[in-house]
């Protein structure tokens, strides 16, 4: 594991590490296991959720492997997961790469599985990004910035928008909490309450962020509460106020839990009736949103520990 400094104003020894994956994940790493696992011959659907098929695969190749078969995609798992590949490699890796490269950078390169110029070009601008050494090759370690890098959503006019509260830039978060944070917004829009408004992630590589003791490693988003109106993406509202929506709001927090099963630490807002539910956790100063804050399995710090 190597440590970054110099990319993230404030940054403190941000670990670039693998994203540690399990059941109850979603998101665009989720989808590049998958990917990979489907191209190396073992069945399962391309959709991002980290369910019983995928456990299964995880494990059958872990055993293959001589890797202790848990099911939980961890370094030793990536390592032999991914492959070194360049210019003129063709094939799923590519189409992996290529999709991160979107997903994580918003790179323009075709999904084609064809490691040709704009690929070559989207790598070097990626590890030029990074402080790497710009060859146009991915080795290990390429992937391992690469797929460890965090997401912003995607905002758009039915799900999700955005809400600055003085951090423009802090957006960013791990690929399981975007992909949970999308799959949340996505059910809550469904049931007729707008859309979901994001305020601060973490910044683009994590580190010290203004006004925050937290949201430093991907793991915590705060986002609005809803209103009766569904205009949160425009106004904000306490629980004290009567343009809140305890309803809609109490069905928010349980699509938050549903979309990552396991994987949600804690959720902070005051709300006395929530907190009394079971629902939420008090902590000074989340009168007018929530925090979330997601976990994951072995992780070094015990408070993002699931």
């Amino acid at each position: 594991m190597l440590a970054l400094a110099a990319l993230a104003p404030g940054a403190q020894a941000v670990t670039i590490r693998y994203p540690t994956l399990s059941a109850g994940n979603r998101g665009s790493d989720v989808k590049a296991v998958q990917a990979t696992l489907i191209g190396l011959g073992y069945p399962m659907t391309f959709d991002g959720i980290y369910g019983t098929a995928t456990v299964n695969a995880v494990r059958s190749f872990q055993a293959a492997h001589a890797l202790g078969a848990t099911g939980i995609v961890d370094d030793a798992t990536w390592n032999r997961l991914l492959v070194p590949i360049g210019p003129g490699s063709v094939g799923m890796p590519v189409r992996v790469l290529q999709r991160e490269l979107i997903e994580k950078r918003h790179a323009k390169v075709p999904v084609d599985s064809v490691y040709g110029a704009s690929t070559k070009a989207a790598v070097i601008a990626f590890q030029k990004h990074m402080g790497l050494t710009a060859t146009g090759s991915v080795t290990l370690q390429t992937w391992r910035y690469l797929l460890w890098h965090y997401e912003t959503p995607a905002f758009n006019a039915t799900t999700l928008c955005d809400y600055s509260v003085g951090n423009g830039a802090a957006n960013w978060a791990t690929g399981s909490s975007i992909g949970a944070l999308e799959a949340t917004a996505a059910a809550v829009a469904a049931k007729g309450y707008g859309r979901i408004a994001v305020g601060d992630a973490s910044l683009e590589h994590g580190g010290n962020i203004p006004g925050h003791q937290t949201h430093e490693v991907g793991l915590d988003i705060d986002i609005r509460l809803l209103r009766k109106d569904h205009q949160q993406c425009r106004y904000g509202t306490t629980y004290r106020l009567s343009t809140y929506d305890r309803n809609a709001t109490r069905a928010l927090i349980r699509a938050i839990r549903a979309a990552a099963p396991g994987h949600v630490k804690l959720i902070y807002f005051n709300d006395p009736v929530l907190i009394a539910q079971g629902l939420t956790t008090h902590f000074p100063g989340h009168d007018d949103h929530l925090h979330i804050r997601y976990c994951v399995p072995g992780y070094t710090d015990p408070m993002y520990r699931c």
